[in-house]
């Protein structure tokens, strides 16, 4: 069994999941059950699958659930998109965002290359 937590890639998303929440606390309230609750869920559903694909019993299965991170990774960028364009958070944060999610997003697809040579 595999220890999630010592994944760079989960470390990764936690932090980034860490700052989403506080960033979408200032989004208004209207958005409680829209946007602010997707953006939510879908950065955390990036740690989600890391942490239930690593307890899995092989690589494959492993690597199925990096896949599904990193669809969740792209749903969380284009609610990044979302949330800038309405002006719920400014370019300098979007800009930060997208950095260390984009940095996810290639560590995920490197992690799930190594797994799938397996």
């Amino acid at each position: 069994m595999r220890d999630f937590k010592k994944f760079e890639v989960w470390q990764l998303s936690h932090h980034l999941t860490l700052k989403i929440y506080a960033s979408t606390r200032n989004f208004p309230k209207d958005e409680v059950f829209g946007l602010t609750s997707q953006i939510r869920r879908s950065f955390a559903s990036i740690g989600y699958n890391i942490s239930e694909g690593s307890g899995r019993n092989s690589d494959k299965e492993f690597a199925n659930f990096i896949n599904i991170a990193l669809g969740s990774s792209n749903e969380a960028e284009n609610q990044l998109i979302l949330a800038k364009d309405l002006g719920y958070i400014n370019e300098d944060d979007y800009q930060i965002f997208l950095g260390e999610l984009t940095t996810l997003k290639k560590k995920l697809v490197t992690l799930w290359s190594r797994l799938k040579a397996n």
